[in-house]
């Protein structure tokens, strides 16, 4: 440990932390406007000087290491002079249009003008003029405004690995831009919109639309893919204007992927909002009481094994959960599912569905081996983790098959399912890597529990990783990589059939009614099933449905998810259902008391503690189970090309399908690609 003096109160800090962050470790505040944790040192703002003992000049706070016996003074005339010259320099040519400005109100440049700045200028000149940049449908640009601190450039190059935003020109000529003038092509490319402290770049679709005070701001989780990511969502007269990452060091660090950014004006569009029944083959409005009779009547005039429910993948486990006990208790039938596809899941031991290793654990691997799975699509901000710890610690990436640009080198096999076996079967030279590595880290991926082999490689694999000390009680080695909010979280409820397909069932039309819950990834011809559909929006579901139920989106109702390494969390209520739409679980609630006059929970806090006791009754059970170290019974082996199916990462839910922003997104990629300039 290093000991200095900060203002005249000693301090001790690790060897290698910079001055400013010894100074902040002391509670003294350094304006810096370059200067970013997360992002490499590059010391251009000037902002962060300091007065060192014994240096005639002001000292760069964030690019001078600590060293012992230094004595730092943050608050003499000598610093406060230094940094009213700084900002003097900053503001020469910076435009006088905060009124009109979006950064307005969350400004750095702007609360530390006040602070530390002056109320005059001596400079005299004109103030230089930047022409605007394209850099697609979801950053604005002001470059004029920019003051070069060069974190949009150090952002892409290394968090997203896209270097394409950099510096031409020098001294007052330089310019930031897109080498080629075009969309940054990164799936967290809006980040630079945070990480701009000045309005040089801002959020296209957001452009004029609220103040940030005007704004009413709530926590919550993300449901656009399975890492629940944790957001802001900030809400103007019950209207999501614009959601905002958290800081979450396990999960999502300070990053969001523009999907989850950005979708959410996908929040206003095709929504349902009252209950419709179809006559004669077109949509009529109805009442929630005739609806609840008609659905009432064909219950009670069908056999329950002719009746089925699906979950679907935005699902809140509230809604899971009392959906579960609907069909437990009122209808006694157990027909249900969160799938929408053959994968195969065995859910004896909640290792088994979840990724294990945690997100922060792979940080700690040494080898990385993806199997039917692309990270970069299917769980954007996993694929940057993987990209920082191959940064930091040169961690080898293998996979199975050829996913193109994922943002860091990894050498690729052939796909076929039969070098998979071999290197399960110790036949291979990567499964030597796997057992030297000591931290290995293997991801499968829904592709691949989609085969027909799938349970074959499912036992294999595992078998594999216990025998070479791989699975234990520090480390656990085997990955399921979920593509879907609620995925987990339906797994641990048991909204699962494994005796039987029900998928297999639905195609051949052995169902007189079925109940789909926000499901719209089924594909099935309909003949003459009955299906009632409960979701937000107008899509697949709907189009098929005879009954529609209008329900509520992710923020207009408090709901668990749990996300894909096990961790449970809370997603809060920003915004109300628009129209005559009710919370998931409520209409399900409601349902229930029509059919047997009596309501299946009282409140929403009765079925939140109910549906947290059996989550803790089922992990005692899962917990009492002796682990049998058995030889596991393999189906035959049958070689295959392992088939990547992932979902059209811009269009891959309702919210996404329906945002207008996903679309530009979407025609903005396809653009680059029929001009051959896509990087």
């Amino acid at each position: 440990m290093l000991k200095l003096k900060v203002n005249d109160i000693d301090v001790e800090v690790e060897e290698g932390l910079t001055i400013l962050q010894a100074c902040e470790k002391v509670g003294v505040e350094i304006p810096r406007f370059c200067y970013h944790e997360k992002l490499s040192i590059a010391g251009n703002c000037r902002m962060c000087l300091v007065e060192m003992e014994k240096s005639p000049k002001p000292v760069a706070s964030c690019a001078m290491p600590a060293a012992e016996g230094m004595n730092i003074k943050t608050n003499t005339a000598f610093v406060e002079k230094a940094r009213k010259g700084v900002m003097e320099f900053l503001l020469s040519n910076h435009p006088l249009d905060c009124p009109v400005c979006d950064q307005g109100g969350e400004c750095d440049l702007q609360d530390q003008s006040m602070f530390y700045g002056v109320d005059k200028s001596r400079f005299k000149e004109n103030k230089r003029s930047v022409p605007e940049k394209n850099m697609g449908p979801l950053i604005k640009t002001q470059m004029t405004r920019c003051i070069h601190c060069t974190r949009c450039v150090r952002f892409a190059t290394e968090i997203a690995g896209v270097p394409e935003i950099g510096a031409i020109g020098r001294g007052e000529d330089m310019q930031i831009t897109t080498y080629l003038e075009q969309s940054m092509q990164s799936e967290l490319s809006a980040n630079v919109v945070d990480l701009c402290p000045v309005g040089a770049l801002t959020s296209k679709p957001y452009v004029f639309e609220a103040r940030p005070w005007e704004l009413k701001k709530t926590e919550s989780i993300d449901v656009m893919d399975a890492v629940g990511s944790n957001i802001r969502v900030d809400t103007y007269d019950w209207e999501v204007k614009r959601i905002l990452p958290i800081i979450n060091e396990d999960i999502n660090e300070e990053w969001i992927s523009d999907k989850t950014r950005y979708a959410c004006d996908g929040l206003l569009n095709q929504r349902l909002d009252t209950p419709f029944i179809k006559y004669n083959g077109k949509f009529e409005k109805a009442s929630w009481e005739e609806v609840y009779k008609i659905i009432k009547s064909k219950f009670e005039n069908t056999l329950k094994e002719k009746v089925c429910g699906f979950v679907g993948d935005l699902t809140n486990m509230e809604t899971s959960y009392i959906f579960k006990e609907f069909c437990d208790r009122t209808l006694d039938m157990q027909n249900y599912e969160s799938r929408s596809d053959n994968r195969f899941i065995d859910t004896n031991k909640r290792e088994n569905y979840l990724f294990n290793s945690s997100i922060n654990g792979i940080e700690e691997s040494d080898l990385i081996f993806l199997i039917g799975t692309n990270p970069r699509f299917e769980a954007t901000i996993l694929n940057a983790r993987i990209r920082k710890s191959f940064l930091n610690n040169n961690t080898k990436v293998i996979s199975l098959n050829d996913l193109d640009d994922l943002t860091f080198p990894y050498e690729s096999l052939d796909g076929q399912t039969q070098t998979l076996k071999d290197i399960f079967e110790d036949n291979h030279e990567i499964s030597k890597k796997i057992i030297a590595a000591d931290k290995p880290m293997i991801i499968l991926g829904e592709s691949l529990l989609n085969l027909k082999t799938s349970k074959y490689f499912f036992n294999k694999i595992k078998e594999f990783l216990v025998s070479n000390n791989k699975i234990n009680d520090d480390w656990n080695s085997f990955n399921i990589l979920s593509s879907d909010a609620a995925t987990v979280g339906n797994f641990d409820l048991g909204l699962v059939n494994e005796n039987k397909s029900l998928l297999t069932d639905l195609q051949n039309h052995k169902f007189d009614i079925i109940y789909l819950v926000g499901q719209d990834n089924l594909n099935f011809d309909k003949k003459d099933e009955f299906i009632i559909y409960q979701g937000s929006h107008g899509d697949k579901g709907a189009e098929i449905a005879d009954i529609i139920l209008p329900g509520s989106a992710y923020t207009e109702q408090d709901g668990f998810f749990t996300n894909l390494e096990g961790n449970l969390q809370k997603a809060y209520k920003a915004s109300y259902p628009p129209g005559d739409a009710k919370e998931d679980w409520q209409i399900i609630n409601e349902l229930a008391e029509v059919m047997n006059n009596r309501k299946l929970f009282n409140d929403k806090d009765e079925l939140e503690s109910s549906m947290i006791n059996y989550l803790n009754l089922q992990k005692e059970k899962q917990n009492s189970l002796i682990s049998e170290n058995k030889k596991i019974t393999i189906d035959d082996f049958t070689n295959e090309l392992v088939i990547l199916n992932v979902k059209d990462y811009y269009f891959s839910n309702v919210i996404a399908r329906s945002s207008k922003t996903m679309i530009e997104c979407n025609n903005s990629k396809l653009n680059l690609k029929s001009t051959g300039t896509e990087g």
